[in-house]
């Protein structure tokens, strides 16, 4: 069936709403409209399913969300009944639509027989994904759409474990997903019948204090400086509530918030686009920050699994922490902490992604704590995590990437802002006890470690049209590489989908090494409609570091306008 077909079917179902219906009928003028919102059916990328919101197979909508959740009961169902007595335990985050969305997909579990835990407020990711062990659930489901602008919305899925599912799992819902002929039709039970069987539970505050007490039980020193002058902000998001919580209860006294975004937003009011790994959603954080003198300001996304981070200068400017540098700072204090106690678990290990830099394996290194590489997306790095609970081959300390995601420890498994949140400040604490602000500590690090500079080149290309450009560009690095830039010249390079370096790494990524210290790697993003490129340069003199970058930046920039 072609895409106008479907389009189709949608306008004249008696089973879609009149509300869907005028909104389809309002684009029946616009062929390339309807062709982006129905040539093709949303996929699970990196973290599940997402997109924008609205009518059609690649829009996020009520009809997407009763379909997904029927293709995942039926998985459930095909692990037994005991599996549909566990149950699944389902989060939400601020965005608009999330709590009808979850209440959308608990009604067609509950109609599938399987037990249903509903937390009864948004809450974080990480929460999520805690909330999946402490209740041994056989699954877990949070709606979010992390830091991407207000039109989107998600779905991710969990798996017994707590941490995103892998292709296994996916496949087979996949599967589900697409023999699902008449899914407009789908009706869930209705929600009050849901609770009244018994099927449906609303989660207390129990799991609130439990992942709290999880969180402090992060904390590494206590003896650091208390009266760090910081600020955090939750971007409107579920940040807040259990960070600020937990910093008072920590005794922190100098807590300062940017009072605006504390307020849940579904329209991002203050921060239209609410990626902490965006500098300008820093705007009301700096302006607080100079007021009270902070040294470091935090911000966290609206689902809270990704962390942000900028640091004071000398000077009195804010300068925003890479992914990559927020990681090292983090590897260096966590095994700081735990050598000077002896208590680094025998076989610990970093696990960190294929495209983050060298910095912060390196770092390990002069621990003697070797790194292990995954595909990106913490479905693969906690992924690790699960395979040494089976095999017992290494002990996983700590994981992150470069796109700000970090979790310490094996309780939540998945990226966690609120503990890395927490871990950041005690860092920035006890740095500050020993005479270095956080920026300080970094120009150290890179004095012990080498200068390590990054670009990243976030190339947007959206639609049908869009996604077949990327594959060309792809296409073009595949078969003709840079063999110089400048007077660096190509010395390796790693095409992840001919040739990965193991069977586990098989994914559509290219690297080019050039000597030792300086790399790129190019990516089609899992979760939205861009190219992602990432180049590093390490240097024992910063400046050399830095011109490395920039040539490298503009060479593969030229390029990539240049694919048609």
């Amino acid at each position: 069936m072609d895409y106008r077909a479907v389009y189709e079917e949608w306008l004249n179902h008696p089973q879609v709403d009149n509300k869907t219906k005028e909104e389809l009928a309002g684009i029946s003028n616009d062929p390339k409209e309807i062709e982006d919102r129905f040539y093709k059916e949303l996929a699970f990328g990196t973290a599940g399913l997402r997109g924008k919101m609205a009518a059609g197979t690649n829009r996020m909508n009520p009809y997407i969300l009763r379909r997904i959740s029927q293709a995942l009961a039926s998985v459930i169902s095909e692990e037994g009944e005991v599996a549909k007595a566990r149950g699944i335990v389902m989060a939400y985050d601020t965005r608009r639509n999330s709590n009808f969305f979850v209440k959308v997909a608990a009604q067609i579990f509950a109609s599938n027989g399987i037990k249903t835990y509903l937390f009864s407020e948004p809450r974080p990711t990480p929460q999520l994904s805690f909330a999946v062990r402490e209740l041994r659930t056989i699954a877990g489901v949070v709606v979010t759409a992390s830091h991407n602008p207000k039109e989107y919305n998600g779905y991710k899925v969990y798996w017994q474990e707590g941490s995103q599912i892998l292709d296994t799992i996916a496949d087979r819902i996949t599967a589900h997903y697409l023999a699902l002929e008449d899914y407009l039709s789908l009706v869930g039970l209705p929600f009050e019948n849901g609770i009244s069987a018994g099927l449906i539970e609303i989660i207390a505050s129990e799991m609130d204090d439990r992942y709290r007490q999880y969180v402090e039980s992060c904390s590494l020193n206590g003896a650091v400086d208390k009266t760090l002058s910081m600020v955090y902000t939750p971007l409107h998001g579920t940040g807040a509530v259990h960070l600020i919580p937990i910093l008072e209860r920590q005794a922190y006294t100098n807590i300062g918030t940017v009072i605006e975004q504390q307020i849940p937003d579904p329209d991002f009011t203050t921060a239209p686009y609410p990626n902490p790994e965006d500098p300008n959603a820093f705007a009301l954080s700096i302006e607080k920050g100079k007021e009270r003198d902070a040294e470091l300001l935090l911000a966290t996304d609206p689902d809270a699994d990704r962390l942000g981070a900028m640091v004071r200068t000398p000077d009195g400017a804010y300068i925003p922490l890479t992914g990559n540098q927020t990681g090292a700072i983090l590897v260096h204090y966590i095994l700081d902490s735990l050598s000077k106690r002896r208590a680094i678990p025998e076989k610990s290990v970093i696990v960190t992604s294929i495209v983050t830099s060298d910095f912060g394996p390196d770092v390990a290194r002069s621990f003697g704590i070797p790194t292990v590489y995954t595909l990106t997306g913490f479905k693969n790095i906690c992924g690790k995590a699960n395979e040494y609970d089976r095999t017992g081959e290494h002990r996983f300390l700590f994981g992150y990437e470069e796109s700000i995601g970090f979790v310490y420890g094996t309780r939540v498994r998945d990226k966690d802002a609120v503990s890395s949140g927490l871990l950041m400040i005690e860092a920035a604490a006890y740095h500050k006890k020993a005479g270095f602000t956080l920026y300080e500590w970094l120009q150290e690090l890179f004095k012990r470690y080498g200068y390590y500079e990054e670009r990243m080149i976030n190339y947007v290309l959206e639609g049908k049209e869009g996604s077949e450009r990327i594959g060309r560009i792809m296409d073009r690095f595949r078969v003709v590489p840079l063999a110089e830039v400048g007077d660096i010249s190509l010395t390796h390079r790693v095409d992840y989908a001919e040739e990965p370096p193991e069977a586990a790494l098989k994914t559509n990524c290219l690297k080019f090494q050039y000597g030792e210290d300086t790399w790129f790697a190019l990516r089609p993003s899992g979760t939205e409609p861009k190219l992602k490129v990432y180049l590093y340069a390490r240097s024992e003199r910063k400046e050399r570091a830095a011109e490395i970058a920039d040539l490298f930046y503009e060479r593969v920039y030229s390029e990539l306008k240049r694919i048609p």
